[in-house]
């Protein structure tokens, strides 16, 4: 008989004062579409619809330190986007949580980055199938180091930027967000029960756009280590 297969957890590798630590085991990988307007619009919709949610594969994650890492540019497309977003991962859960419960949930933040077969998910879109393929592939969901909340005072109050070989290719304030991380959290709770160790990549601003081998892209929020990718 063969051997059953070993497959350890994803620990996603934690900063500041926590940075000593084993890292964060992550469950599960949650992502919120179209929560910014100004993306909403770009995308084809607008207003303050309710938060639709998708998944990645704790496998999808690409980790990131504090050096540039070489990300290596996807099979199975020729429209590879890039989407900055805030990332959030929960130290508790429930069901059915109230705003502030939610925001009682949150262990810390990281930055990430939703890159998505941009070409394969208008396909699937078109056909009205699922669209996994445009989003859940291997390495989809780099990240950076993730810090504890207690050790970001007023992250919330800034805003998320990225730039593509130097240039501001998306920027935001958080306050822009349709949905805010809480109840965005809130919202998530009334359809799974929420556990520790998930992660929530909480939207994207306006911007999104191709990236092509050789690109450097820098993400950037206040108080959060940069991430820095080189496309390869």
């Amino acid at each position: 008989m063969k051997a059953l297969p070993v497959v350890r957890p994803v620990l996603l590798p934690l900063g500041g004062a926590a940075a000593a630590s084993s890292g964060f085991a992550v469950n599960r990988v949650f992502c919120v579409g179209r929560n910014y307007a100004d993306h909403a619009v770009e995308m084809g919709a607008s207003g303050r619809e309710p938060p639709f949610f998708f998944m990645k594969p704790p496998q999808s994650l690409f980790l990131v330190g504090d050096q540039t890492a070489q990300w290596p540019y996807p099979m199975a497309t020729e429209d590879c986007h890039h989407e900055v977003e805030l990332v959030v991962g929960l130290s508790s859960g429930g069901t059915n949580l109230s705003v502030s419960q939610a925001s009682a949930a949150i262990w810390g933040y990281a930055i990430g980055l939703d890159m998505t077969r941009r070409d394969r998910q208008a396909q699937m879109k078109k056909e009205g199938k699922s669209w996994e393929i445009g989003k859940a592939f291997d390495r989809a969901a780099p990240i950076g180091p993730l810090l504890p909340v207690e050790s970001l005072p007023g992250l919330l109050d800034q805003g998320i930027s990225l730039t593509v070989n130097g240039e501001v290719r998306q920027k935001g304030e958080f306050s822009q967000m349709i949905w805010s991380v809480a109840e965005t959290i809130a919202e998530l709770s009334k359809a799974w029960e929420i556990q520790p160790g998930d992660l929530i990549y909480t939207g994207t601003p306006a911007g999104v756009g191709p990236v092509s081998r050789g690109d450097l892209l820098v993400a950037s929020v206040p108080g959060l280590p940069d991430l820095r990718l080189q496309v390869s």
